[in-house]
């Protein structure tokens, strides 16, 4: 699975990159995560590349992408042309409102920003996103990302209790809008 996380730094788009890759290792698969960002990380571009693989990884650049979390309209302008059909897009609906999307692909819209914010969570913008992931269901069921959400930030002596109900809100605001 090829994987691009991408935004404005500061919106945590590095660190949701991070814990899937994390994740993924601890299920037992193989995964690479390349960051990349500009000069300046708050205000600047950010994203990362993130495979996770059953078998060997060549190469760990992703230009054929089968999921794209972005969270700002940069990022989707710059990335959306990669995207593998049938692929999908995983949108900050906060700052993407109006796009005319490609009819080749999967769109999830969760307002991430406007979902932090209204939580009291406002660096969890990320964690929405990943709760959207999970609801997409192409690529980890919602228990083992929250695991992963939770052991990530567990290990680095972190406990949000806040991180567990921005993650929820996206995955059932995302469900809810799957019908």
């Amino acid at each position: 699975m090829n994987l691009i996380f991408a935004g404005f730094g500061g919106q945590g788009v590095l660190t949701a990159g991070l814990i899937m890759a994390k994740t993924g290792v601890d299920v037992g698969k193989n995964v690479t995560w390349i960051p990349s960002y500009g000069s300046e990380m708050r205000g600047g571009t950010a994203n990362c590349n993130v495979k996770i693989s059953d078998g060997k990884i060549a190469s760990p650049f992703v230009n054929k992408i089968d999921i794209l979390v972005v969270m700002n309209m940069p990022s989707l302008v710059k990335f959306e042309k990669n995207v593998v059909p049938g692929g999908i897009i995983i949108t900050n609906k906060t700052l993407i409102d109006q796009y005319d999307f490609r009819k080749d692909i999967q769109v999830y819209e969760v307002a991430a920003t406007g979902i932090a914010d209204e939580l009291n969570n406002p660096k969890g913008a990320n964690i929405v996103m990943l709760g959207a992931l999970a609801a997409s269901g192409a690529l980890f069921n919602p228990e083992v990302t929250w695991k992963g959400i939770e052991d990530f930030f567990l290990e680095k002596g972190k406990n949000n209790p806040k991180n567990e109900l921005v993650f929820r809100k996206g995955l059932a605001e995302t469900r809810k809008k799957q019908g």
